[in-house]
């Protein structure tokens, strides 16, 4: 089988031999630029290319245009640069290695997933390669920004160069900067995806409108709002480090609690960001010390649950409790000496005010960096045990400082090969044989791209959804519940006629699952509580009350307003209930089909039929 990958290299000039491992030295200092061709030439990097090719369904020439070509590209622009200074993937060519690694382990990851979720399957089959090509890019450029923000590079002659300019063209030497700030990375990204991805391929993706906004917000680095696709860069990602670690990349590929784990550390810095109020005098959500942060547990418990409903995560507990359980399997909420995640403090203001409270306790390095750190409680945090007597907290050791447990041995170069293949599944291929091959000549994009397909262009496919929804900012009520709906269907928060959904399609309307469409809503709304007090009943059940004195819904002939109905699968039946709108227009521009999984039938129940 002849390789994909394979070109003519340029004969090395008689002062210098580079090759891709030991870049020559021109000078003190100096690393020389080399061609794409050259720093993808080692036979690992082959080997992933090869990898990368078996997961896509392209011919040769369609995969030089769609993947190839990005990805040399991308090698020439990132070089012989790390991808960190001191972490993972820190050494010369790490960028490279890391940028095909993340790829190679998306793209395996991308194969359990039928995407976009809740499409039909013809939708999701026309979209296939489109998802997949998105994947591969969201993985590639998840860190490019690096280059822009977190190194200085410079030519023997002390020009700057920056990553616009274009790839480097003279001997060049580069150093961290020593005042980068970690997160500003993911925002430099914008800056140069447009140098790896030509206009034919952005053409292409914005064609699909929820694979397009998916990859803009990778591209942006807001994951809480990339679902699926941002979900597979975040695992590969974890993979590759874990690789290059010498850790266990299986247990990042297979683990969605490393997912989970960076949602929560994510809803936490955007909590304490724009919402939190700390070492307040009296009413505050939490205090920082120097050596913790303390937060009120029932506040940052309903807040965090709030924040990432909103963003469209599901599984996040509807028990406190629980909530604070996962925050201490995930190595975020510090326990007590006795191993639990609830303390109990004293707060003494420096004016004299004083309270207890419970609370959570966190190392303050997971949510600032250090120029980022506000100042500390200028009062004091005192724990009171469990028999009362206060004691003043020990401060944590640096161990506890961090959620990442210590890297294990790193593997030999030749071991990380063989056992990323083996993870990849193409240990057992029959690779190309890398010595004899002709050029790959990418194709026009005018060429079709897909077997069963052709290109699509954005035009009127792609009207833009509302951002805001009038009314979302008020008090809870039901007009606001219904607002809520809606807005949560457009943005695709709330997955409707899916096998654990609480929308549906049924008879022509629109069918709302209780009480889980309302228990939802309280859940992201928090205050529907106290609302909820007054009246001395649940919180779901106070929404429930006041949708249905909105009279959007349609009572059986017996008066009832709840309608059942039968779920029927291929092993096994269940059955749902809940409510039908009378016209479906109040959450749909236009009706989807009929939910053909679900029969509706009369009910003589009560189920949920609030008195």
């Amino acid at each position: 089988m002849l390789s994909l990958f394979k070109r003519k290299r340029v004969p090395p000039t008689a002062s210098a031999s580079p090759t891709p491992t030991s870049p020559a030295e021109p000078g003190k200092g100096l690393v020389r630029p080399e061609p794409a061709a050259s720093l993808l030439a080692t036979p690992r990097r082959q080997k992933l290319l090869e990898h990368i090719w078996q997961r896509t369904s392209l011919s040769r020439r369609q995969f030089g245009t769609l993947y190839l070509a990005p990805l040399e590209r991308y090698a020439e622009l990132v070089q012989q640069f790390p991808a960190s200074e001191s972490h993972h993937h820190a050494y010369p060519g790490g960028m490279l290695d890391h940028g095909l690694e993340i790829v190679a382990y998306a793209l395996k990851l991308r194969q359990s997933h039928l995407l976009p979720a809740g499409a039909t399957p013809e939708a999701q089959a026309a979209q296939a390669e489109a998802w997949t090509a998105g994947t591969a890019y969201a993985a590639l450029l998840h860190d490019i920004g690096k280059i822009a923000v977190d190194l200085h590079v410079e030519y023997a002659d002390g020009a700057v160069w920056h990553p616009w300019h274009g790839p480097l063209q003279r001997p060049y030497r580069f150093r961290y900067r020593k005042d980068r700030e970690y997160r500003l990375h993911g925002a430099a990204t914008g800056l140069l995806y447009a140098r790896l991805l030509d206009a034919a391929i952005f053409d292409w993706l914005s064609g699909y409108p929820d694979l397009w906004a998916a990859l803009l917000y990778v591209l942006a680095g807001q994951y809480e709002h990339a679902g699926t696709l941002g979900e597979l860069v975040v695992q590969a990602d974890q993979a590759s480090v874990a690789q290059e670690l010498g850790g266990d990349p299986s247990k990042a590929l297979a683990a969605p609690r490393h997912a989970l784990q960076r949602k929560l550390l994510d809803g936490l810095r955007y909590l304490l960001r724009e919402e939190f109020k700390l070492n307040q005098p009296q009413a505050s959500d939490g205090w920082l010390t120097q050596d913790a942060l303390w937060l009120v547990s029932k506040t940052v418990s309903d807040k965090l649950r709030a924040h990432l409903l909103a963003q469209g995560i599901d599984g996040i507990p509807s028990s406190n409790t629980a909530v604070f359980n996962v925050l201490q399997d995930h190595g975020i909420a510090q326990p007590t000496s006795e191993g639990k995640a609830i303390w109990k403090a004293t707060i003494t203001s420096d004016a004299g005010w004083s309270h207890t409270f419970t609370l959570l306790r966190l190392a303050p390095s997971l949510i600032w960096e250090g120029s980022e750190r506000p100042a500390p409680f200028a009062g004091t945090v005192t724990v009171v045990q469990e028999d009362g007597e206060p004691t003043i907290p020990v401060p944590s050791p640096a161990a506890a400082d961090s959620v990442a447990s210590e890297p294990l041995p790193a593997q030999s170069a030749g071991d990380g090969v063989e056992a990323l293949l083996d993870l990849l599944g193409t240990s057992g291929m029959a690779l190309a044989d890398l010595s004899s091959t002709t050029e790959l000549l990418p194709p026009t994009m005018k060429e079709p791209l897909l077997e069963s397909g052709e290109l699509r262009v954005l035009a009127d496919a792609m009207a833009p959804a509302p951002t805001t929804t009038p009314g979302l900012e008020e008090t809870p009520s039901g007009e606001h519940f219904v607002a809520w709906l809606r807005r949560g269907i457009e943005e695709r928060r709330l997955i409707i006629n899916d096998a654990k959904a609480l929308v549906h399609t049924v008879a022509d309307t629109v069918y709302l699952v209780s009480p889980g469409v309302f228990q939802r809503y309280a859940q992201e709304h928090p205050e529907t509580t106290v609302l909820a007090k007054q009246d001395q009943v649940a919180d779901w059940q106070c929404v429930q009350k006041w949708f249905e004195k909105l009279q959007l819904h349609r009572k059986q002939q017996n008066g009832l307003n709840i309608w059942t109905c039968t779920v029927t699968g291929p092993r096994k039946s269940r059955r749902l209930h809940g409510y039908l709108l009378e016209d479906p227009r109040v959450l749909f521009n236009d009706l989807p089909p009929n939910n053909p999984y679900l029969s509706l039938s009369l009910s003589t129940d009560s189920v949920h039929q609030p008195s």
